[in-house]
């Protein structure tokens, strides 16, 4: 299964506990500001997910998801 990598920006208030556990250090927080003032977290690397989830976990504002998307068949599946 793929995954979807989700940040809604104007929920994050880039207090940067996500960036802090990500084991792989996809995230980083934005240089531009959100509608209310935050620099929101971004995935600046985002090949390098491993959709563990722990992000998700630790945002206080549950600005992040991650999904299960079905991957498009093609004519041999």
């Amino acid at each position: 299964m793929a995954h979807k990598h989700f940040i809604e920006n104007e929920r994050c208030k880039g207090c940067g506990l996500c960036v802090t556990v990500c084991p792989k250090k996809v995230l980083e927080l934005s240089e531009q500001v959100n509608t209310k003032g935050y620099f929101p977290a971004y995935q600046a690397r985002p090949d390098d997910c491993i959709h563990c989830a722990l992000c998700c976990t630790m945002c206080p504002d549950v600005a992040i998801t991650i999904t299960e998307i079905e991957e498009e068949k093609t004519e041999q599946d």
